[in-house]
């Protein structure tokens, strides 16, 4: 198995390292939409975040990955065992291509062919939702995906559950799993259904200082030409950043969020003209885990600054008579908010 890059090395790239580890501490905000230059190191760095992440509680022999203490969300062959006779097993956090040109049922699951003509049996193979479960699904160029895989995650993801009901088969799992998308707003415009499911939307540029690509350079050489002594000269930092992480989602439920933020991110929806009240809540729930993550009491204003451009560049109306890029019409709200 290739040796992940680690996720503390990463230089730069503040905007997206900060939306992954604050999905991280809360996977219930949403998925992340990151779009920007290619070869800026989006699908490294969601494959370092799975890495850096501890090993989860599953049921064993589950090829879902039944979390134990969830009985509510156990699959139909887990609750038939029972959920006092589950035997446990600690499991990496998957990470999980979904190409574009994938097929409904390898994304869904189907009949097991194989097995079928070989044993006679009737047996659900499962897809990559169910290798997803409790993890994350990474879809490159997600701008580009057909709309009847968008049709099905918009279904999946709404639910938490996927349902396969084909071929004599009646399948039922869960699903719960971060959305991870990644491509280039040049190539085409996202479905306005699976835009809203992100949580999060961050903006990735080619590094524009002559240090910063140096240093690029240099680490990812070292990583190229010696892997593992690379990932062990980074060892301490992983373990910082993973404490860090396994802290915030214990704290995560006795941060304050007080009524003067309510009101902020309230008033700078109103603001910026947001449809529905997605954005409010998306906004407070990221404040409230980088709170957790930096270790704080309560969100501040801080909090709430550095988290709406990722929380509300995406939900902005468009309006063909003005050119202002969602970014800059975020940022010229929070200072007019905030100050600047």
């Amino acid at each position: 198995m290739a040796i992940p890059f680690p996720f503390s090395a990463i230089v730069g790239q503040d905007e997206m390292r900060r939306a992954l580890l604050v999905v991280a501490t809360d996977p219930s905000i949403g998925g992340v939409l990151v779009f920007g230059d290619r070869g800026t190191g989006k699908s490294t760095a969601i494959r370092a975040l799975a890495a850096l992440l501890p090993d989860v509680p599953a049921v064993e022999g589950c090829a879902y990955r039944c979390d134990p203490a969830d009985e509510a969300a156990l699959c139909t062959e887990c609750r038939a065992r029972g959920p006092g006779r589950l035997r446990i097993r600690m499991a990496p956090v998957p990470v999980v291509d979904l190409p574009l040109g994938a097929t409904e049922d390898r994304v869904v699951g189907a009949l097991d062919l194989e097995r079928a003509l070989s044993q006679g049996v009737r047996s659900f193979e499962p897809g990559l939702l169910a290798r997803a479960n409790r993890g994350f699904l990474y879809i490159d160029e997600v701008n580009l995906l057909e709309d009847h895989l968008v049709d099905l995650l918009l279904d999946v993801a709404a639910s938490g559950e996927n349902v396969v009901e084909r071929e004599g088969l009646s399948v039922r799992h869960p699903a719960r799993f971060v959305l991870i998308g990644s491509g280039n707003p040049e190539e085409g415009d996202l479905r306005p259904q699976l835009l809203d499911r992100f949580g999060l939307s961050v903006e990735v540029r080619t590094p524009d200082t002559l240090a910063e690509r140096v240093e690029v350079v240099r680490r990812r050489d070292a990583f190229e030409r010696d892997p593992k002594k690379f990932t062990e000269s980074w060892a301490g930092a992983q373990s910082r950043l993973r404490d860090r992480i396994v802290s915030a989602r214990a704290s995560l439920a006795d941060v304050e969020v007080p009524d003067a933020a309510l009101e902020r991110a309230a008033t700078l929806c109103m603001a910026l003209g947001t449809d529905g009240m997605r954005g409010e809540l998306t906004l407070i729930r990221a404040a409230r885990a980088l709170a957790a993550l930096d270790g704080d009491a309560g969100v501040t204003d801080a909090h709430l600054r550095l988290v709406a451009p990722m929380a509300l560049r995406h939900r902005l109306r468009r309006n063909p008579l003005d050119e202002t890029v969602a970014t800059v019409r975020v940022e010229r709200a929070v200072e007019d908010l905030f100050g600047a």
